[in-house]
C-alpha cells in the first residue's frame, strides 16, 4: 500500500509541475513529438496519454494557440503559448518561486533541528558517560 500511496502523492505533485513545464517550453514552437522530446531531455517525461489531454485543455482555457502545418511531407499540429498564456506562466513561476522558497525553509528549519537533536543527544551522551566514569 506504501507504493501506491506514495506513487499517487507523486503523480499528484507531477501534474501541477507539468503544466509550469510544458507553458516555459511552449515559449518557443513546438509540435507534440518535440514537446515530448524537449520535455524529457530535461527530465520532465510526460507520456502521450497526458500530454496531448494537457494540450487541449491550455488551448481551450486560451493559454496556449496551435496551427497545422506541413512538414516532412506530414501534417503537423504546432503549439505556443499565447500572451494570455506568457502572463499566466509569469504569475506561476513566481507563485512556484514562492512556494520552493517556502518548502527550502521549511526543510532547512528541519534540518537545523534533527542537527540540534543529535548534538543534544550526543551531549547526553558524553554527561552520563563522565558521571560513570
Amino acid at each position: 500500500m506504501n507504493d501506491d500511496l506514495f506513487e499517487n502523492l507523486r503523480l499528484e505533485l507531477r501534474r501541477g509541475c507539468l503544466i509550469l513545464a510544458v507553458l516555459a517550453q511552449l515559449r518557443a514552437e513546438h509540435y507534440g513529438y518535440t514537446l515530448r522530446k524537449a520535455l524529457a531531455d530535461t527530465g520532465m517525461a510526460i507520456d502521450e496519454g497526458t500530454l496531448y489531454p494537457l494540450l487541449r485543455r491550455l488551448e481551450t482555457q486560451g493559454l496556449l494557440v496551435s496551427e497545422w502545418r506541413e512538414q516532412d511531407k506530414r501534417n503537423k499540429r504546432f503549439y505556443r503559448v499565447s500572451a494570455a498564456g506568457a502572463q499566466i506562466l509569469e504569475q506561476l513561476l513566481r507563485e512556484w518561486r514562492s512556494i520552493n522558497s517556502s518548502l527550502d525553509r521549511i526543510l532547512s528549519s528541519g534540518e537545523e533541528i534533527r542537527e540540534t537533536d543529535q548534538i543534544s543527544s550526543a551531549r547526553k551522551t558524553a554527561t552520563v558517560s563522565n558521571v560513570e566514569a
